[in-house]
């Protein structure tokens, strides 16, 4: 074991800077959720580059292809997302995104590339391993219905089935050299919440005349608080956020109607069902009552995201043996959501966390701000884990 641990790490450290450079390619050229069409080909012209011609296209500009073993044995899927966000970049960089109002601010590019160099080191390992790689280059996990629904709808999970599939997504909480994992349950549902609220406006010195959505909204939005505090259960982690109101024009006129947005997040299917009936109920009851109506759209988004005990554990173990056990941490609760949890409801997945931080260098931004970077050694820690755990699956 210890012999291909340091064969991983000599690819890794021989493949970094072209790594390196394939990363901040495409950080300049980053492309929306849907419309990944130049990535993708991309993508395709570095893994024939490397010999890996068998590429194929999925849900239009997702790729995919498999590595064989030296022999017949399990099925393991790695996954990247590819997607940008509609961020415009506030870094100065050589690599500062060429696109307008788009930028990598979540990390993919480095999902991407580093998923490249894990292509690249398990096609120069094939005699390593028993069973079957499939590498799949995700599209639009920023905008729901998620390229991971798109994928599983399109038979990304079959032939061949995998028994397992792995995760990896930057962390800036986390220093570089350094990685996370959780067991169980690890990130939240996400529910977009739109709330009409519909009044009858006019002029505002003379409310008695008129239904105030304005104030109908209002007393939606402290009420609906009741279904996170008072009607959760207190063991099961939920959110409930409104974070757009608008409404009306001028100070002195009661508008015809308002417009609400929020989100819910948790980490109970049955919950999360019954906790957006409620929003549903409580919305419309509480306009009706005080003379208005309401209209609930709920966009019904990502389940929560579960990592396979049993699988996470073998792979916390591995991460201890490739890294050390002093750079492997254990990772909290996170309310935020990930397409990636699809999966995880289909096989036994782990989804983990990869440290980007450099305090000294002053690459602390979180994901999704304007700058947001990382340091780019993680890349090299990135592929090799990452190539070291999909054969120490398949081989255990």
């Amino acid at each position: 074991m210890s012999d291909l641990i340091q064969q991983i790490k000599s690819l890794s450290e021989s493949y970094f800077e072209e790594i390196l450079e394939i990363r901040r390619h495409i950080h300049a050229h980053p492309e929306l959720s849907f419309e990944e069409h130049n990535t993708a080909k991309f993508i395709e012209e570095k893994l024939h580059s490397f010999g890996i011609t068998n590429t194929q296209r999925i849900a239009k500009t997702g790729v995919t292809f498999c590595l064989e073993g030296k022999e017949k044995g399990k099925t393991i899927a790695l996954r990247a997302d590819i997607d940008a966000l509609p961020i415009t970049e506030a870094n100065d960089v050589s690599y500062k995104s060429k696109n307008e109002g788009v930028m990598h601010a979540c990390g993919h590019d480095v999902h991407t590339s580093n998923l490249l160099g894990v292509a690249k080191i398990l096609s120069q390992l094939t005699d390593q391993f028993s069973g079957t790689i499939k590498f799949i280059f995700q599209p639009a996990e920023e905008k729901s219905p998620g390229g991971a629904s798109i994928l599983i709808k399109e038979g990304i999970l079959k032939n061949p089935a995998p028994d397992s599939i792995l995760g990896q997504h930057v962390m800036p909480l986390i220093p570089e050299g350094k990685v996370g994992f959780r067991p169980g349950k690890y990130m939240a549902s996400a529910d977009e919440v739109y709330l009409t609220v519909k009044g009858k406006g006019g002029h505002a010195a003379m409310p008695e005349n008129f239904v105030d959505p304005i104030a109908i909204a209002s007393q939606i939005i402290v009420a609906l608080q009741q279904i996170v505090s008072r009607m959760a259960n207190p063991k099961t982690p939920s959110v409930l956020s409104f974070g757009k109101i608008a409404g009306g024009n001028i100070n002195n006129v009661i508008p015809d109607e308002v417009k609400v947005d929020g989100t819910f997040r948790t980490f109970d299917e049955e919950w999360r069902k019954e906790a957006l009936q409620k929003i549903k109920d409580i919305s419309t009851s509480i306009a009706s009552s005080m003379g208005g109506s309401c209209e609930v759209d709920i966009a019904s988004g990502y389940p929560f995201l579960v990592n396979d005990e049993a699988y996470t554990m073998r792979n916390i173990e591995a991460a201890k043996n490739y890294m050390g056990e002093e750079n492997v941490v254990e990772l909290d609760l996170w309310m935020a959501a990930e397409d990636f949890a699809f999966y995880s409801h289909e096989v036994p997945g782990c989804f983990y966390r990869l440290g980007t931080r450099n305090d000294e260098k002053g690459i602390t931004s979180g994901v999704h701000t304007p700058n947001f970077n990382i340091d780019e050694s993680a890349l090299k820690t990135g592929m090799g884990l990452m190539a070291f755990l999909a054969i120490n699956e398949l081989n255990s």
